[in-house]
């Protein structure tokens, strides 16, 4: 026996075990390695998603999740009644939280009689929305029957500014960006899209340039306004409309700060940054002034949990000047596929979220949007992914719990195998990847949303009504009451 071989062969397997150790502590949880040094300040935030599922993903059992599940399907969800509206009672299977969107509803309902009057709507959603795909839609379902012009808010710079149609925009390569993606401590705090934006090189010009799309609607840039946050420092942008400059200062003495680049609408302009590298830029919001305006949020790879991140102060100061009504989460397609079907750990987590947009725009109502169904290969043949379910009811399951309004876009699209019904169509209305929708399917989703919608605005504008009448019968059988009495105390005198 030749010991000296053995001997090398067992050095090497231990030498390989550690290479390989000192490789995974990199990228393990920190708690496994509580020593380690790693700095953690700009970690990818969806690590949070990632570390929700190693600690909790398997808490519970198969039967006892189908255990639950039987239970709360055949529960009956009755509603305390709202500035005296109640809508019928609902079951867990059928939840649509109508409810609690009456805020939202009342708002519009004014617009209607007012139609100077204004509605806005938050839309935050991960790739699927990206693009302006579906939002686009829903906005312009919404403008086509409220009025309202005009794309919204629009970040500084974006993934899929070459592909939105709804509005173009280019921009110079040197802004420095900071994403609730990947920033856990941002230099400034996020702004209402979840991004923060630095006009940092001193050397060469820092800029950006809008012009208006072709969507209806959205064929003018109305009311051009930039919106930039706090610091001790002063800066100037030169917005260049045509063949005209117009030089204004940059004073960041608030959380939030605007400044509108000219009143009315216009085709395009561009805006050069001079002196400001050190104030947190956003954005720019192009609206009319009336009817509904809808703001696209959104962030390929996201989850929905960064939001949780969010400020509320400087939220509070954004909602201040754009006055949200309604934000929609549209979130889903970043969390299936982590090996496992319970989805408690997402539930927790989008509770957190949804607080935190309570808390920063007080009084909005919110509607979770679930995810749409996806398909996988099992055996050779395209199917409904088995963890599309269990996602939407843990979904539905954190819009009950916190009061919101849910679309269950897995049945709304059609259910078990509807993915690849849209795909295998002709024409297509879904990509080959079986999980997003192409801009014909973008449109039929949209415009799926919005119905769904109106109708729970239809059915409150019927509740309305009827309050009306009740309470103008309470009205006349109190006032003739009155009157009974006086003549009782006429003869009594």
């Amino acid at each position: 026996m030749n010991t000296k071989s053995y001997f090398f062969q067992s050095f090497a397997i231990v030498a390989l075990a550690f290479i390989a150790f000192i490789g995974f502590k990199q990228i393990l949880p920190d708690k496994i390695f509580p020593d380690s040094k790693v700095d953690s300040k700009n970690v990818l935030i969806d690590s949070l998603l990632l570390e929700s599922v190693a600690n909790d993903s398997l808490s519970l059992k198969g039967d006892s999740i189908a255990e639950s599940e039987k239970k709360e399907a055949g529960e009956k969800i009755n509603f305390d009644a709202a500035e005296g509206i109640e809508f019928p009672s609902e079951t867990f299977d059928n939840y649509k939280g109508y409810q609690y969107l009456i805020s939202f509803y009342e708002k519009l309902y004014q617009l209607e009689k007012n139609p100077q009057a204004k509605v806005r709507i938050a839309y935050y959603g991960d790739s699927m929305t990206d693009g302006d795909l579906i939002v686009q839609d829903v906005r312009s379902n919404y403008q086509e029957r409220f009025g309202g012009n005009g794309v919204g808010f629009v970040s500084i710079t974006s993934e899929s500014a070459a592909s939105r149609a709804s509005v173009k925009s280019t921009y110079s390569k040197n802004w420095k960006m900071q994403s609730y993606l990947n920033v856990k401590k941002p230099i400034s705090p996020f702004g209402v899209n979840g991004h923060v934006f630095f006009a940092n090189d001193k050397a060469n010009t820092t800029w950006v340039q809008y012009e208006a799309g072709t969507n209806k609607y959205a064929t003018t840039l109305d009311n051009p306004t930039l919106f930039y946050g706090k610091s001790s420092k002063k800066g100037n942008v030169n917005f260049i409309i045509g063949k005209d400059t117009l030089r204004k200062s940059l004073v960041p003495n608030n959380l939030i700060n605007t400044l509108k680049v000219t009143s009315g609408s216009i085709k395009a302009f561009k805006a050069n940054f001079v002196h400001a590298d050190s104030i947190p830029i956003y954005g720019f919001n192009f609206d009319n002034g009336s009817g509904v305006h809808v703001d696209n949020f959104s962030q390929r790879g996201n989850s929905g949990l960064p939001i949780s991140m969010f400020n509320a102060n400087v939220m509070q100061g954004f909602n201040n000047v754009l006055k949200y009504d309604l934000v929609i989460l549209h979130y889903g397609t970043n969390v299936l596929n982590y090996g496992t079907k319970n989805y408690s750990w997402y539930q927790r987590g989008m509770t957190k979220t949804v607080n935190k947009i309570k808390e920063s725009f007080p009084g909005v109502s919110i509607l979770i949007i679930s995810t749409a169904d996806k398909s996988t290969k099992y055996d050779l043949e395209m199917k409904t992914d088995s963890a599309v379910v269990p996602l939407m009811k843990s979904q539905k399951r954190y819009a009950l719990e916190t009061e919101s309004g849910f679309v269950n876009l897995y049945t709304l699209m059609g259910g078990d195998g509807s993915m690849v019904k849209w795909v295998d169509e002709s024409p297509a209305k879904a990509n080959k990847d079986y999980t997003h929708f192409n801009q014909r399917g973008a449109k039929a989703i949209g415009k799926l949303l919005y119905d769904q919608l109106n109708k729970g605005y239809e059915q409150y504008k019927g509740l309305r009504e009827n309050r009306k009448t009740v309470d103008k019968r309470k009205t006349v059988r109190k006032t003739n009451t009155d009157s009974v009495s006086v003549i009782k105390d006429s003869v009594n005198e």
